[in-house]
């Protein structure tokens, strides 16, 4: 019963995080036309400012604040900005359900990152795993070598960008607590994105009408990030990667009801085999992790003897 209430839980959590993607990706879609992604991501940031602080001052950890290892906070946050930046240029030009596809095959960047940064093992079925991914996105993608998609190069870049982030972040969650690794994000991507929106000392001032899709966008990264984390603390990774999957088809009728978008077969096979890659290198991660917990409660067992 415990675990049925778990899963209908982590069900409820994973709705609000898919509602948030698909909300900030048609306000990121509808800002396109009047701001550009440098200064979508200022505005972001600012507001982003303001919410840390805010939730860090309400449950009183703005002590947990630090300034060691300020070198890694700005290699995840320098590949978190880039990811942001590709992905909001990319949600103006392509179909969402196209980046939304190569959004998710991140987790198959990562078997080739985790074995170099946090020392994991590359297994023959990880590396499988990935590669069947890989052929899902190029399905997804489908490049024209005779003519370059600067949208598509950067649909491609996103989830490279955010799977240096994401090995980056466990790094960080090692240390450092998580009001702390959120202050130096929206501290260093407010930098960033000044720099590279004011660098022709031109920076545009949003519109009334802006401003409710500059608030989702700001709101919505947070919230979207919040009801995964607590999903996959109620139920096991294997669970929850399929419920996230429904992001693709519940974007894809958004993009057909309001955008004329029309979802592809080959877009929806290429979707396929990157879930599929995905939810491979699941099940290996979950066996590798059963099987290191059966020999440390071996070698407990002999030390004890």
């Amino acid at each position: 019963m415990t675990q049925f209430s778990h899963l209908a839980q982590s069900i409820f959590w994973m709705l609000g995080a898919m509602i948030s993607f698909t909300l900030m990706a048609v306000s990121g879609r509808e800002l396109f036309s009047s701001l550009d992604t440098f200064e979508i991501m200022l505005y972001r940031s600012l507001v982003g400012i303001f919410l840390v602080l805010s939730f860090g001052k309400y449950f009183n950890t703005l002590k947990q604040i630090r300034v060691e290892k300020l070198s890694l906070h700005f290699i995840r946050n320098i590949s978190h900005f880039g990811g942001q930046n590709f992905w909001f240029y990319a949600i103006a030009l392509i179909p969402f359900s196209q980046l939304f596809a190569f959004e998710f095959s991140t987790p198959l960047f990562i078997v080739f990152l985790a074995p170099i940064f946090l020392g994991e093992l590359l297994t023959k079925e990880k590396l499988f795993a990935a590669s069947i991914g890989f052929v899902g996105i190029m399905l997804v993608a489908r490049p024209d070598l005779n003519v370059v998609s600067w949208a598509l190069v950067a649909a491609f870049l996103l989830p490279i960008c955010f799977a240096a982030t994401a090995i980056a972040t466990k790094l960080l969650t090692r240390t450092f607590s998580l009001t702390c690794i959120l202050f130096w994000l929206v501290i260093m991507q407010t930098v960033f994105s000044l720099i590279c929106a004011g660098y022709d000392l031109t920076i545009k001032i949003p519109t009334k009408s802006d401003l409710p899709f500059l608030l989702v966008v700001s709101v919505t990264g947070l919230t979207a990030h919040l009801c995964m984390t607590k999903a996959f603390s109620l139920a096991p990774v294997s669970v929850v990667m399929p419920i996230d999957f429904v992001r693709l088809p519940l974007i894809s009728v958004v993009g057909y009801l309001f955008y004329n978008e029309v979802l592809t077969w080959y877009i929806v096979l290429g979707s396929v085999l990157v879930f599929l890659g995905n939810y491979i290198n699941i099940k290996a991660e979950e066996r590798g992790q059963s099987y290191e917990r059966v020999s440390g409660s071996e070698r407990q067992y002999q030390d004890s003897a």
